[in-house]
């Protein structure tokens, strides 16, 4: 008894690592960016992937890739989506609020898959085209946002399984 008292008195605190700044704009949420495009631990191919993408808006665009990059992501965060819940053996789709964290997270996993599902160019391009694209409030990621958006308020009527 006295065995299982001590174990369970001694519960591991969840300790989140703290992300350094990118070298380049020293931006946390950049090199937050830079770890989702990252595949196989290969940084540097990452690294190079982003700041060309970066390259690339700033010719485009004639403004600061940073302000752009940040303005798409602000712009593909969604605020609700659903979230499955069992309730007396059916499953209900209910709609939750995003938080900010999250809603960040699923941007940038957004705007990756849409770029990674385009084809013939490389990804710098595809990487750029996205996030412009997301910062003019336009582009897949956008039609994902809405779509998410679009299912919570079609289970509206469930939200008071929400608990």
């Amino acid at each position: 008894m006295e065995l299982k008292d001590k174990r369970n008195n001694m519960a591991k605190k969840y300790f989140k690592k703290p992300i350094k700044p990118d070298p380049v704009y020293n931006d946390i949420q950049v090199e937050k960016f830079i770890n989702y495009v990252m595949r196989r631990g290969k940084k540097s191919v990452a690294r190079k992937a982003v700041y060309d993408c970066f390259d690339i808006i700033k010719e485009k665009t004639k403004k600061e890739p940073l302000v752009i990059f940040n303005l798409a992501l602000n712009n593909a965060c969604p605020k609700l989506e659903v979230k499955s819940k069992r309730v007396g053996g059916a499953t209900y789709q209910v709609p939750v609020e995003v938080k900010r964290e999250r809603a960040v997270t699923l941007a940038c996993r957004w705007l990756l898959e849409a770029a990674r599902k385009k084809k013939g160019k490389p990804m710098k391009e595809k990487l750029a085209l996205e996030i412009i694209e997301a910062s003019n409030n336009a582009g897949s990621v956008i039609k994902k946002r809405s779509d998410t958006h679009k299912m919570a308020e079609a289970n509206r009527a469930f939200a008071h399984f929400a608990w």
